[in-house]
């Protein structure tokens, strides 16, 4: 079975909140015939779109080619929360990789999020771009590593974070389910699938083609790479993979590493305002110390967009409305009565370590994946960075690449499996 084609309609956005208030986006033609490059694209996701703005800005002949529609996948599904840092806290990344490399790991993450703002600066992308992520802990065993993190990286990165105890954060939050929080000031959210549809349209304005409906079906390896499709073939010197969780069998290495998982999304009806100030009273983005994350955060027109749970596997659950209920209700009981006007799921993928995965694959076959829930920011900066390395600046891609990344056990066949397993013992933890 296909994750392209498992859940969704050929070439439409899926049924969310996201694709009912989109912005205006052209349908793109699907590739016909024989066509070069000097750099293809699988993906036109943050991924691939970064790149291609990038490289087409730099004069290079750029052909994107996506399955469905521009931002169909994950970059047009999710949480849109625009986090500083990498996935894994700076702390923990200095245990895993040694203090230098991680705070080259650091100053790339500030360099994500940098990236992103200043592109929605420089093209006007209307995407509701508004500060702040809060943290919260549904544990009060967490507070005081919570401390410790607002010290360390104070005095390790000159990076304020503010630490909230459980009175200060119930004036913003009012929830049974939270002892205390840390507030990322540095971090933002986002309308995820405008942000993708602007950096479509502006990677288009600066020269790249994108073909919609175009499901990459082959690809031969060789000095120049042909990517095949259903009715045509794109050849070029430089080939990027930027597939994340549909990537299906385009590489067997990259499979091996980065495992496509489900997760969902509710919206409510709007809000008035007297609940909105009890369920976000700051209008700042929310992700919670849970292992599998509860996210949310309010829209442009009081909606609460909460995302959580996930699924592994081809198949989305019937009835995503009542499998994400449960859990926005066990944060915010009082919304009980509450409307939901919208469900929707989307396949994003993640890696063992948490951490991205760049790697050249080839001299000139590049792949950028694996970001775990942490893509908004990391995928954009992937692309930048993958644009730098094949016009030949390749320091900070390889800083990236330097990151060792672990197979999942039994590689593709057996990796589902196991990882309902590990994920049953860390929801019960988080349950426990």
């Amino acid at each position: 079975m296909n994750l392209l084609y498992s859940n969704d309609r050929p070439g439409v956005h899926a049924p969310s909140w996201y694709a009912a208030t989109a912005n205006p986006s052209p349908d793109r033609p699907s590739l016909e015939g024989k066509h070069r490059a000097d750099i293809a694209i699988v993906g036109a996701g943050y991924t691939g779109l970064s790149a291609a703005l990038h490289l087409a800005s730099a004069g290079y002949k750029v052909a994107v080619l996506e399955a469905h529609r521009a931002g169909w996948g994950a970059s047009g599904r999710n949480g849109g929360q625009l986090g500083t840092g990498q996935r894994v806290e700076q702390a923990d990344l200095e245990a895993k990789v040694g203090e230098a490399h991680a705070r080259q790991l650091w100053d790339l993450a500030l360099e994500a999020t940098g990236t992103a703002k200043s592109l929605i600066s420089q093209h006007s992308i209307d995407c509701d771009l508004k500060p702040g992520i809060i943290h919260t802990l549904h544990k009060a065993r967490y507070l005081p590593d919570a401390r410790h993190e607002v010290d360390f990286m104070a005095e390790r990165y000159d990076y304020a974070l503010d630490y909230l105890d459980k009175a200060a954060l119930g004036e913003i939050v009012e929830s049974p389910a939270y002892h205390g929080g840390v507030v990322d000031p540095g971090g933002s959210h986002l309308h995820p699938l405008n942000y993708a549809l602007g950096l479509a349209q502006a990677a288009e304005n600066a020269g790249a083609t994108i073909y919609e409906s175009s499901e990459v079906t082959g690809l031969t390896e060789g000095a120049e790479i042909t990517l095949e499709t259903a009715n045509g073939a794109v050849t070029a010197p430089q080939v990027l993979l930027a597939c994340n969780g549909y990537l299906g069998d385009l590489n067997a290495n990259v499979a091996g590493r980065v495992m496509p998982i489900n997760n969902f999304i509710v919206a409510t009806e709007p809000l008035e305002e007297h609940l909105t100030r009890r369920v976000i009273a700051n209008g700042m983005a929310i992700a919670d110390s849970k292992f599998v994350v509860n996210y949310y955060r309010l829209s442009r027109d009081n909606r609460l967009l909460f995302g959580g749970r996930e699924s592994y596997g081809y198949r989305f659950p019937s009835d995503i409305k009542g499998f994400v209920r449960k859990a926005m209700l066990a944060i915010y009981p009082y919304l009980a009565d509450t409307r939901i006007d919208y469900g929707w799921g989307g396949t994003l993928a993640i890696t063992m370590n948490r951490l991205p995965y760049l790697r050249r694959l080839r001299p000139n076959l590049y792949s950028a994946s694996g970001y775990s829930g942490h893509g908004v920011a990391m995928a954009t900066l992937s692309g930048k960075l993958v644009a730098e390395a094949m016009q030949g600046q390749a320091e900070k891609f390889d800083v990236m690449a330097a990151i060792k990344t672990p197979g999942f056990p039994g590689g593709p066949a057996f990796r589902s499996p196991l990882l309902v397993l590990a994920m049953l013992w860390y929801t019960l933890r988080d349950r426990l």
